[in-house]
């Protein structure tokens, strides 16, 4: 079953035309890569997908409710980390994740448990007490993640999770995302071709808004004579020099 389920979304911005119908689906057990180079109308498809953003046309579901026709349903549903990871920086990283799983429905008891459970998942039970404008890029980008999974949902949109990682936090990363994907839907917008490899099952390529690929990350590195996934996506997303 596809949890996730994006229908021709479309978006524009005056007559730029940002996203134009972009359809695929996420199901339980898949972590799918969301790939395109920059301006390429990635993070204003997740946007969409999350309900952040009003679509022009299209829809999207989240665990079969509709982004449009019952958008509060399909977030709750969902677990979003957002590009730069925005956080209350005056709340201590307890305070927030509390203020998290509160807003998602769970009752005081389950706050508590769910709390000490992502402290531990996302590697950052040392700094619980801190407040998070005292923190380091790579620990606020965990304290994030960890404010996105807080309430357990299905469906995961991680929107480049190790930004601003060391290399030990990303395998730590790594490990953590393999660890929850038999059980939800993750769809991954990276940069790092290492990591698609790596994490994910199928890559959905966009390039100027428009869908250029949906294939495993081996079927696309095989569709080049190098047989390398950069090159893969180089060739679907490269510019065209004028004759």
């Amino acid at each position: 079953m596809e949890m996730l389920k994006v229908d021709s979304l479309a978006k524009s911005f005056g007559s730029r035309h940002a996203v134009r119908g972009v359809s695929f689906g996420v199901a339980t057990g898949e972590t799918v890569a969301f790939l395109g180079p920059n301006g390429a109308g990635k993070s204003t498809t997740l946007r969409m997908i999350a309900g952040f953003l009003e679509p022009d046309a299209g829809d999207a579901t989240i665990n079969g409710s509709s982004i449009l026709t019952d958008r509060t349903k399909a977030q709750l549903s969902l677990g979003y980390l957002a590009e730069g990871a925005p956080l209350y920086l005056d709340l201590s990283v307890s305070d927030f994740l509390g203020f998290l799983a509160r807003t998602h429905g769970l009752a005081r008891t389950a706050a508590r448990e769910a709390i000490a459970r992502v402290a531990q998942d996302a590697s950052i039970a040392d700094v619980l007490s801190r407040p998070i404008e005292t923190l380091s890029k790579g620990y606020r980008r965990r304290v994030a993640l960890a404010g996105a999974i807080v309430h357990d949902p299905p469906v995961l949109i991680l929107d480049e999770p190790t930004d601003g990682l060391d290399p030990n936090q990303k395998m730590a990363m790594r490990a953590l995302i393999a660890r929850m994907s038999p059980s939800k839907a993750i769809l991954i917008s990276t940069h790092q071709l290492d990591e698609v490899e790596a994490m994910c099952s199928r890559a959905v390529v966009i390039d100027r808004g428009e869908l250029k690929a949906d294939a495993t990350p081996a079927d696309l590195a095989k569709s080049t004579a190098s047989g390398k996934l950069e090159d893969a996506f180089h060739a679907l997303t490269r510019t065209e020099k004028a004759a």
